[in-house]
């Protein structure tokens, strides 16, 4: 386990917070994040900013803004800001500009303001802009942070947003000017009932032109244990969005509030590997047909320290976002000399819904004819309980399927990999075994 300093210079990915990464000009993969770490002895404010030439190894380069804007600050009284999101778009005089939008609030409160400042390079200078949407804790029933942006078919920008108490909402913006189209909340597109006190946020919304329908990404529970990843796919970007399990992410009154959003990652233990709780709070992006998701995620041994992690996402057949059970190490590490079938032994972990805590990989036995290097192939596939005493009678699940590679951390080799949404809606995520 890697020792947490007060110097940022030694952090790498460690006490990254909300994450999302874009690359610059430079060539580089810019990582921004919500001013976070834990025990140092002086934080910077600002939006922290990391850059990375691979995706694997991090350095911290200091902060977009230094401070807290004064509109944002007076409004919230945040110390601090939260979950940038980083997009770039040509604006009405010609100029292209990134656009970071921010969140400052204080915890467990709806006073709280999305903020916008751009910048003509990801390195800065930013410029404040001012004020996107505020909301008041005594007035408002939804909540002003976690913004997201995304766009329409029409190529239409539209921010995501919102957290516990009112749910999440989608509103346009006016790409001339990065504010609100006009002065509303937007439409629901997301929201969980009182029961469980309205847990939800960190939302992200991606469109699929293969499938002509756009993906929702959010974040259950709570970011101290109990975060998961949970998806919705809608037909507009509005919604209503569904899980795999054709339930709508909108509904409160379902069955079980637990179950609906389909889980796509979660606490989990491979044996003798790191057990990994609360992931949550990804962001979506791309390096040509490579699809990849960002999050940060606690140590099971010491919950207290948090990271961001890359992963690989895979899309099934169906269109459904699958995502690696191994961080990413680099493509080099997740692709083996030769192809070999995909069948054969694995752990794999069921991100079971209603489990809240971390999940420990279970043997499975995978049959299909899939073979692989590592390059991602889509595929239906049927697993097995490989071991215990009903392992021979178990019934055969089948799964809407991909197998890939990944890098084994405990075994330090290329394996392959895969994940797969079974008849129920459930997402199974395996990685081969190694033998001793």
């Amino acid at each position: 386990m890697q020792t947490v300093t007060s110097d940022p210079a030694t952090w790498g990915a460690r006490n990254a917070h909300d994450p999302t990464v874009v690359r610059g000009d430079d060539g580089l993969w810019y990582m921004f994040s919500t001013d976070a770490a834990v025990d140092v002895d002086a934080m910077p404010v600002g939006a922290h900013v990391r850059t990375s030439s691979d995706l694997v190894t991090w350095t911290f380069q200091g902060t977009a803004l230094g401070e807290v804007p004064a509109p944002a600050r007076e409004w919230s009284n945040a110390e601090g800001l939260w979950a940038p999101d980083v997009i770039r778009w040509r604006t009405a005089d010609g100029s292209v500009r990134w656009h970071m939008y921010y969140s400052a609030s204080t915890f467990g409160s709806r006073t709280s303001a999305i903020g916008l400042a751009t910048a003509e390079t990801l390195s800065g200078p930013w410029t404040d802009r001012g004020i996107v949407v505020a909301t008041q804790h005594e007035r408002d029933g939804h909540n002003a942070i976690d913004a997201a942006i995304a766009f329409d078919r029409d190529g239409r920008a539209w921010m995501i947003y919102g957290s516990f108490f009112g749910g999440i909402h989608a509103v346009e913006l006016d790409r001339s000017t990065g504010m609100r189209v006009r002065d509303e909340k937007g439409t629901l597109i997301a929201r969980r009932p009182s029961d469980v006190d309205g847990a939800i946020e960190g939302a992200y919304v991606v469109y699929r032109p293969e499938e002509d329908r756009f993906v929702l990404f959010v974040s259950y529970d709570s970011l101290v244990n109990t975060y998961s990843v949970r998806v919705g796919a809608a037909k507009e970007i509005t919604g209503p969005y569904l899980d795999a399990a054709g339930r709508d992410l909108t509904d409160p009154a379902a069955g079980e509030a637990e179950a609906v959003g389909t889980k796509v990652l979660g606490g989990y233990r491979f044996p003798g590997g790191t057990g990994f709780i609360a992931p949550g709070h990804n962001s979506i992006f791309s390096d040509g047909d490579a699809t990849y998701m960002v999050h940060h995620v606690r140590l099971a041994d010491a919950p207290r320290q948090h990271e961001a992690q890359i992963r690989r996402v895979h899309w099934t057949a169906g269109g459904w976002p699958l995502v690696s059970p191994h961080p990413y190490a680099g493509a080099a590490a997740e692709t083996l000399d030769a192809p070999i079938p995909a069948s054969g032994d694995y752990d794999a972990v069921r991100f079971d819904p209603r489990v809240s805590g971390m999940i420990e990989a279970q043997p499975v036995r995978l049959a299909t004819d899939a073979v692989s290097a590592g390059a991602p192939v889509a595929t239906r596939l049927a697993l097995r309980h490989a071991q215990g005493p009903d392992a021979e009678d178990a019934a055969t699940i089948v799964l809407d399927g991909v197998v890939f590679g990944a890098y084994d951390p405990v075994a330090k080799r290329t394996v392959l990999a895969f994940a797969g949404i079974d008849e129920s809606g459930v997402v199974w995520s395996g990685s081969q075994r190694v033998p001793a």
